[in-house]
């Protein structure tokens, strides 16, 4: 088989920081490589480099060379990356929503006819030959094993087909012989992401070589031929997929045993009183209506909430914030929450770490101590001067405050002035909890606390949680896809489905009664129904 690309001693550094260091591998046509490691390793900057992202060359290029068929090329651009067959379905979406999936899939490749306007006033304004457009995109959709209209609105699609979109539109290319896929599951449910992995394999055995970028190590060992294991900018194993465990892997990534020996759980009884009452909850988020929810969360507790993807889970502590349109009632310390009024449930000590981390979460244009006080300071005067009837921010107060939780979450950056959008997905989120933990919360709802980052810094981030609601009493409620974290952190897990509390389970339960659970059955019958033929 040919070889299609090829780093070779490829290196790159920042104001004199190396993040790459004598990188080296090769793909081959029609092979998935797995490229994983902890976030800051070094991932996402040789893709830019791969793709010619435009900083790169703005901050001294990089040393080394890459080769697509054995060729040196060196891209000043991203459309000079397409021309020469690379495709790369980024983490977050780039997408027009008010477009239809085929004008997304096709967008700046449009079918088009000439009109009388357009011969006189040039190409921009021929007309869209659309079904052909319709059809090109349903064929994309369809190498993906999906039926999704091809005339539907962005806009109105679950997150799941809009990654599908996503993907449908690299696939649509005609010359595409590589395509990169960063973190494409994250967003995904299990069924859907069993459906993409299909698809990987069946893209692969019509000649398209794939770079699979991933934390879900499970999907790595299951989808790739190749698995390279980046670490701190070096690459520590690049190893065919043969014989290698989830295990192995993790070690390699973190450098150091990933072995169940490390300590064994010790559950909680918390016995006290609800601190927060829920009854007849709905909220009306789009892709995860709540309908009926009624909860108690007990004081210093942490709370899991699981279930499938869009049965509600998130939209729980949206509604209860007042990020989404939401009715029923909802006691906190014994006072009715105006759940309409999310400044008046901030000042209640109440936080809300969210799902969306870049659209709710942080100020990307700002630096990393602005993000950490702003909620403070702006609800609490935290971080604030008090000159008689004056108020300054206190610049010294806020830097402390941001190197202490540099150091604890062990956020990697170049200082606290670094900008939110510069940082590594698994950053951000640490930075978001640094948010959160600066308001001093006495009530903490947490969603999707780990999506998207890697192992190490999925443990950090529940070892965090664990440590606050320890030395604080924090009542933390935790919203995740991810049910053995939750397993590993709560001491209760409610199973929601269809917009309702199905139950709720121990976190030593027997796993199979969560799937069932989230699957709408009571394990109980299942039990029951089994004695009866035993």
């Amino acid at each position: 088989m040919s070889t299609i690309l090829e780093f070779r001693n490829v290196g790159k550094s920042f104001s004199g920081n190396h993040v790459l260091k004598d990188v080296s591998f090769k793909l081959e046509e029609g092979k998935i490589l797995g490229l994983v490691g902890e976030n800051g390793a070094g991932k996402s900057t040789m893709m830019n480099i791969l793709f010619g992202m435009s900083f790169i060359k703005e901050t001294g290029g990089y040393e080394g060379e890459v080769l697509i068929d054995g060729e040196v090329v060196n891209f000043n651009n991203p459309s000079e990356a397409l021309e020469k067959g690379i495709g790369m379905v980024h983490q977050e979406f780039s997408l027009i929503p008010g477009f239809t999936a085929s004008e997304d899939i096709l967008l700046n490749r449009e079918i088009t006819k000439p009109s009388l306007i357009s011969k006189m006033f040039g190409k921009n304004l021929s007309t869209l030959e659309r079904e052909k457009m319709d059809d090109v995109a349903t064929e994309a959709i369809g190498k993906l094993g999906l039926d999704i209209s091809a005339k539907a609105q962005v806009r109105d699609m679950p997150v799941g087909h809009k990654q599908f979109i996503e993907i449908a539109r690299e696939v649509s290319k005609e010359k595409v012989k590589l395509i990169i896929l960063d973190e494409p599951t994250a967003v995904l449910t299990e069924s859907e992401a069993d459906i993409l992995i299909a698809a990987m394999k069946s893209l692969a055995a019509r000649g398209i070589a794939m770079i699979f970028i991933s934390h879900r190590l499970r999907e790595v060992i299951d989808v790739c031929d190749q698995i390279v294991v980046l670490r701190d900018g070096e690459i520590i194993k690049d190893t065919p997929n043969e014989n290698v465990s989830i295990v192995d892997v993790a070690s390699w990534m973190v450098g150091r045993s990933m072995d169940k020996g490390s300590g064994e759980r010790v559950y909680r009884e918390i016995n006290t009183p609800p601190v927060m009452t829920i009854k007849n909850l709905y909220v009306d988020m789009p892709g995860e209506a709540v309908r009926d929810v009624s909860l108690e969360v007990r004081e210093g507790e942490i709370l899991g909430l699981c279930g499938l993807a869009g049965q509600g889970k998130l939209g729980i502590p949206n509604g209860v914030m007042g990020l989404y349109p939401a009715g029923g009632e909802v006691t906190y310390k014994g006072e009715k929450l105006d759940i309409k009024n999310t400044a008046e449930t901030l000042k209640k000590r109440i936080a809300f770490v969210s799902e969306d981390r870049r659209g709710v979460g942080l100020l990307l244009d700002e630096g990393i101590d602005w993000n950490i006080a702003f909620d403070a300071m702006q609800v609490h005067d935290r971080f604030l001067k008090k000159v008689g009837p004056f108020k300054f921010r206190d610049d010294k107060a806020m830097e402390d405050e941001t190197l202490k939780y540099i150091d604890e979450l062990e956020i990697r950056t170049q200082g606290p002035k670094e900008k939110a959008r510069n940082l590594s997905g698994g950053n951000q989120q640490k930075v978001c909890l640094a948010k959160a933990f600066a308001v001093e919360p006495e009530f903490l709802f947490v969603s999707e606390p780990t999506r998207g980052i890697d192992v190490g810094a999925k443990k950090l981030v529940l070892d965090a949680l664990r440590k606050y609601n320890e030395d604080h009493g924090t009542t933390i409620v935790i919203t995740s896809s991810e049910l053995e974290e939750l397993r590993s952190i709560a001491d209760r897990i409610a199973v929601i489905f269809e917009g309702k509390v199905f139950g709720i389970l121990k976190p030593n339960d027997p796993v199979e009664y969560f799937g069932l659970m989230m699957a709408g059955t009571d394990p109980k019958e299942v039990l029951n129904e089994r004695q009866k033929y035993n």
